[in-house]
C-alpha cells in the first residue's frame, strides 16, 4: 500500500485484539528514519503479513532494495509468510492482478510457491472468466483462486488446508486438461473469527 498511513494506523487497531506484538517495516524510508537493515528486521520476527495493494510496484520496490532475497531467506529459516490479495499473489510464481491501468494482467512473483495465484475470484467482475482463459492461453500457469475470505495454507510447497471465513467464498485449482479448462473446488474449512 505504499506505506500508506492509514493502512498502517488499520493494521496497528486490528492488532490490538490479537496475541502479537505488531510491528511495521516501511520499505520508503531513508538511513535517517531506520538504523538496522531490512534483512535484520525482517529475519528477527516469527511472521510477515504483506497486505494488498500493487503487486507490480511492490515485487520492483523489492528487487531494487533486496527484500525479495530477505523474504526467500526467512521462508528457508521458516518464518511464516502471509498475505491477502497482493499479498498472496507474491509468494507465488505468476499471478492475476490489477496493478496495471485498464485491464487485469499477468505479474510475476517471487517464485516461493509454484504456479499462478488469482485473489478476489468471484468477488471481482471478470477475474473467474480471465484466469482460466489466461491458463488457457499460456500466458498464466495453472494455479489457485480464492473467494474473499477463503485461503490456502502451504506447508513448504505443499497445500495443506483450505479456510474460509464465510462458507460461500470458496478456492478453486484452476489447471488444463486435454486442452479444456479444469476448475476443482477445494475442500474449505470453515473458521470462526474471534469477537472480543
Amino acid at each position: 500500500m505504499g506505506d500508506s498511513q492509514i493502512y498502517i494506523d488499520k493494521w496497528f487497531e486490528i492488532a490490538k485484539a490479537l496475541p502479537i506484538q505488531p510491528f511495521v517495516q516501511k520499505v520508503f524510508i531513508t538511513s535517517y528514519e531506520q538504523k538496522t537493515s531490512f534483512e535484520t528486521t525482517l529475519l528477527s520476527m516469527d511472521a510477515i503479513l504483506v497486505t494488498g495493494g500493487n503487486t507490480l510496484n511492490a515485487i520492483a520496490l523489492w528487487k531494487a532494495q533486496g527484500i525479495d532475497r530477505i523474504l526467500r531467506q526467512a521462508w528457508q529459516r521458516g518464518i511464516v509468510l502471509t498475505g491477502p490479495s497482493a499479498g498472496a499473489i507474491c509468494w507465488f510464481e505468476q499471478g492475476l492482478s490489477d496493478s496495471r491501468p485498464a485491464a487485469l494482467s499477468v505479474v510475476e512473483g517471487l517464485g516461493i510457491l509454484r504456479g499462478s495465484f488469482c485473489p478476489h475470484y468471484h468477488t471481482e467482475e471478470k477475474r473467474n472468466k480471465e484466469y482460466p482463459q489466461m491458463i488457457e492461453q499460456g500466458r498464466l500457469l495453472p494455479g489457485y483462486a480464492c473467494d474473499e475470505t477463503a485461503g490456502l495454507y502451504f506447508e513448504n510447497e505443499v497445500l495443506k488446508r483450505v479456510i474460509t471465513q464465510k462458507e460461500d467464498d470458496k478456492a478453486f485449482r484452476v489447471s488444463q486438461k486435454n486442452e479444456k479448462n479444469l476448475e476443482e473446488s477445494l475442500d474449505t474449512e470453515l473458521i470462526e473469527r474471534k469477537q472480543n
